[in-house]
């Protein structure tokens, strides 16, 4: 009897405690509407989690404000951790079609979210705020560059894509997407430069063969190896960078000696 007492005892623990420490950690339901959390005076970062510094909190309001004066887009910004002011942000800052609201949360597998106006949709898609989501707001990138990194890089890449009326793509390209686009760059070169091989007497470089392997070769450094750097910047140096990658890979590929048919020798003759 004792046995059984403990175990029900036991099963009575293990179902409790996980159940006591969920409800636990709900947050109150004022939380949801909590206009007390909202500053005084009207700013546009309501920074509750201290993500930013005194200055950067500064100079980012002044820049939100000079950008709203310049082109009617309204920025706002909002940090939060356990404290949220929830819906009463919305009547605080007038938000509306022409709003983005960024929310940086440290509580959720990716800290940012984003809060997207009506009007905002056809100079933006949806598939902006995806990449600029993953991009910026991914635990590794947050880890080595800082929650403020996070915050006002992607505050810079919405507002160069509104001033230019438009991103299909997130602007600037990251060093890991850049590095996979040099190695499909140098690829495509080694498939140019195989294809190129000579293949009769006297020929010097087999352009037919290499026309031919055109879809695969043009595939690797086009599309994939200059297609993703010029989509997102017009910086100049990884461009050359993939250009010089496909010539190496092409005259390191041509050098390389291929299997020739077998010539009879003096003696067979």
């Amino acid at each position: 009897m004792q046995k059984l007492t403990r175990k029900l005892g036991a099963i009575a623990i293990a179902i409790i405690l996980p159940l006591a420490l969920i409800f636990s950690h709900v947050p109150a339901a004022h939380a949801y509407d909590a206009p007390e959390l909202l500053p005084e005076k009207y700013t546009n970062v309501i920074d509750l989690g201290r993500f930013l510094t005194d200055s950067e909190e500064l100079a980012l309001d002044q820049k939100l404000t000079k950008f709203e004066e310049l082109t009617g887009w309204k920025l706002r910004v909002l940090t939060q951790v356990d404290r949220t002011p929830g819906r009463a942000v919305k009547d605080f800052w007038g938000l509306d079609d022409r709003s983005v609201m960024l929310v940086a949360d440290s509580r959720g597998r990716n800290l940012l979210n984003f809060s997207v106006g009506d009007e905002v949709y056809p100079l933006l898609s949806r598939g902006f705020w995806i990449e600029l989501q993953s991009r910026y707001g991914n635990q590794f990138y947050v880890r080595e560059q800082g929650y403020d990194q996070s915050i006002l890089s992607s505050i810079d890449a919405i507002t160069t894509c509104l001033e230019q009326d438009g991103c299909a793509v997130v602007p600037g390209i990251p060093q890991e997407q850049w590095i996979l686009t040099l190695i499909t760059s140098i690829v495509g070169g080694v498939v140019f430069g195989f294809a190129g091989h000579p293949r009769k007497e006297g020929e010097i470089f087999a352009w037919k063969w290499a026309l031919i392997f055109t879809p695969l070769w043009g595939m690797l450094f086009i599309s994939f190896g200059l297609g993703p750097v010029l989509t997102r910047t017009n910086e100049w140096v990884p461009i050359v960078r993939n250009v010089a990658g496909f010539v190496g890979g092409a005259v390191i590929a041509y050098l390389i000696p291929s299997p020739k048919r077998a010539t009879p020798s003096p003696e067979a003759r």
